[in-house]
């Protein structure tokens, strides 16, 4: 039995979560967010409490996903009550970031700029041309986000150049030594 699965996950006062079949919806100041999960889980709202409990049939796969399931609902409780966000910072000569509308406009180096289309329920914020915040109440679209922004050049190690997480290390390289 999963001992993270047994906890039941407060509701704030804000936040209001409906449970429709296997369809758990969240809403609160910061977003909506919606998930359908598997039918082996049985999920309940009673006293400002959300409890999931494995299906009658208590198989493997049952017992594994309950505690699965209530993890991802305290995290959608929390983004749609406080929001999730991850900074990026972007270093090298003459690489930048814009907003244009609802794209992204990087300059990281290539012969083009890159523009990537911001998802519904996500918010960019430019600062500095070099420091990026990606906001958003999904804990799930924040991270691909920020990931699909770093996958554009991730920091390479010999110079450091490129876009990192903020906080994130780069191990360096020492480069050709003439002989």
């Amino acid at each position: 039995m999963s001992r993270i699965g047994k906890q039941p996950v407060s509701i704030p006062d804000k936040v209001k979560v409906e449970v429709k079949g296997h369809t758990v919806s969240v809403e609160g100041p910061k977003g909506k967010i919606a998930k359908t999960f598997a039918p082996v889980v049985n999920i309940t709202v009673a006293n400002k409490k959300v409890t999931v409990s494995p299906s009658a049939d208590e198989s493997r796969f049952a017992r594994a996903m309950y505690g699965t399931v209530r993890s991802v609902i305290a995290g959608m409780v929390k983004g749609a009550s406080e929001g999730y966000a991850k900074e990026l910072e972007i270093q090298g000569v003459g690489f930048k970031a814009n907003l244009k509308g609802k794209q992204l406009d990087l300059a990281l180096g290539y012969s083009h700029p890159i523009l990537m289309d911001i998802p519904d329920g996500i918010k960019v914020t430019v600062t500095d041309q070099t420091k990026l915040k990606v906001e958003g109440a999904d804990k799930q679209l924040v991270g691909a986000v920020t990931a699909e922004i770093r996958s554009y050049y991730p920091p390479e190690p010999y110079k450091g150049k490129g876009v990192r997480i903020v906080g994130e290390r780069v191990r360096r390289k020492e480069g050709k030594t003439v002989a």
